[in-house]
């Protein structure tokens, strides 16, 4: 009897051993991107990005001239210039009907428009007050959120004109081992309409994509694969029954040193 028990014990162990072994095995398939890329190949991409101004959008705008006190009442500054420190430029915030309030131009409708649209409109428009003018517009709100399975989840923001989805990737630490590289999630939200997109990092399709530059509050959710999914719904029962095994299998191996 004492010998079967030993034999029980042995193969419980190794039951759960192999259980181990096999679950922490993957497949190249599953984590190594743009798999059907070949060697040295080249990949012109038509892909382009034109990010678009949304309702609740944060813009800086100034404008300059040759001559500096030609474009003063142009540009919104808070408080006075003191001390050799130069005043505070205030920002414009795109409101409900896609308008801000220019100075001396009254409401612009910017909604819509890329910030290089945006310049040409503003540039035909004051050519009635300044000779040459020269105008630069920066989004100062522009924020993309990386959720799910990647190392440091978050919303980061964006300093240049544009981001792609790699590059968000990266700045979340990259997609960890749990996640699912050929169903990532873009979710695009504009004023209002929500729009799905999924992507496969495994393909090199995924250049072309039409969400491969992401615009600003753009969200990209990396989605857990079943292993993380069925480890994340083990409940109590399970969590007793693998403390009975583990149980089982330490007494076992005593008995057997003892022998």
């Amino acid at each position: 009897m004492f010998k079967n028990t030993k034999i029980m014990g042995l193969r419980a162990f190794a039951l759960v051993v192999s259980t181990v072994l096999i679950s922490s095995c993957g497949s190249k398939k599953d984590v190594v991107y743009f798999q059907n890329a070949s060697a040295f190949e080249t990949i012109v991409s038509d892909n382009s990005n034109l990010n678009r101004f949304k309702i609740d959008d944060v813009l800086s705008i100034n404008v300059s001239t040759l001559d500096p006190q030609a474009s003063v009442p142009f540009n919104i500054m808070k408080g006075i210039v003191e001390g050799g420190m130069r005043p505070e430029e205030l920002d414009y915030i795109i409101d409900k009907n896609g308008e801000i309030d220019f100075p001396v131009l009254g409401k612009v409708k910017l909604l819509g428009l890329s910030p290089g649209e945006a310049k040409t409109l503003l540039t035909d428009r004051l050519k009635d007050y300044l000779k040459d003018p020269i105008i630069n517009i920066r989004l100062k709100n522009f924020t993309v959120t990386v959720l799910g399975a990647v190392n440091r989840p978050g919303t980061y923001p964006v300093n240049g004109e544009q981001i792609t989805v790699l590059e968000a990737l990266g700045l979340a630490g990259d997609l960890n081992i749990k996640g699912m590289r050929e169903n990532v999630m873009v979710i695009r939200d504009f004023n209002g309409t929500k729009v799905y997109t999924r992507i496969d990092l495994t393909k090199k399709e995924v250049l072309n994509s039409p969400v491969y530059y992401l615009t600003q509050n753009d969200v990209v959710y990396v989605e857990p694969n079943k292993s993380l999914i069925a480890s994340a719904t083990l409940d109590s029962r399970s969590s007793i029954a693998l403390s009975i095994a583990s149980i089982i299998i330490t007494t076992t191996v005593v008995l057997i040193t003892r022998n």
